[in-house]
């Protein structure tokens, strides 16, 4: 008899945990997204994604996650192109304000002509700064830079690349 009614707690036991355990579906879903966020009628933002999942199970680590990809585009008062990025895979941890994008990840500055590939990036939101530990490519119209890992602000203004190759053009200006 206690035999019988150890095998039936077990099955209890099992059949609770699968009750009880965190949901792991996605809250929302959107397909074909087009985001447009503007600030007194000026464009600032179009992010495209073809599947956007949101999750909201840990209240304290709310994401949103673009499994197919995404694009966002970012614009200037006067409605100009300032930046691009684009990835085959991003996550988006909106209370930290990180985005973490991946697979053939490409950074565009529209201003310098200068667009970066790697394979992972990180965006801090709140540092507004990018940054890597993988392989990185920089597309200039005067050079191609490669590096192992970068840190950049995310306007590209300024940045570092670890163990750099590549030639680069250097202007010497006159000591008279």
């Amino acid at each position: 008899m206690a035999l019988v009614m150890l095998f039936s707690c077990e099955n209890s036991l099992k059949t609770i945990q699968e009750i009880t355990k965190e949901d792991t579906l996605a809250s929302m879903a959107a397909y074909n997204v087009l985001y447009e966020r503007s600030d007194s009628g000026f464009l600032q933002v179009v992010l495209r994604s073809p599947l956007m999942e949101q999750y909201d199970t840990d209240r304290n680590n709310p994401y949103t996650e673009f499994p197919e990809g995404f694009e966002v585009t970012f614009f200037d008062k006067s409605g100009e192109k300032v930046s691009f990025i684009s990835a085959e895979y991003g996550v988006n941890y909106r209370k930290k304000q990180l985005l973490q994008a991946r697979k053939n990840v490409i950074v565009k500055n529209f201003d310098t002509q200068e667009q970066l590939n790697t394979e992972n990036l990180t965006w801090d939101q709140k540092k507004k700064v990018i940054h890597t530990h993988t392989f990185v490519k920089i597309t200039s119209p005067d050079n191609v830079i490669f590096g192992d890992s970068l840190w950049a602000k995310e306007d590209f203004s300024s940045r570092e690349i670890y163990n750099m190759k590549g030639e680069i053009e250097v202007d010497e200006e006159d000591d008279n």
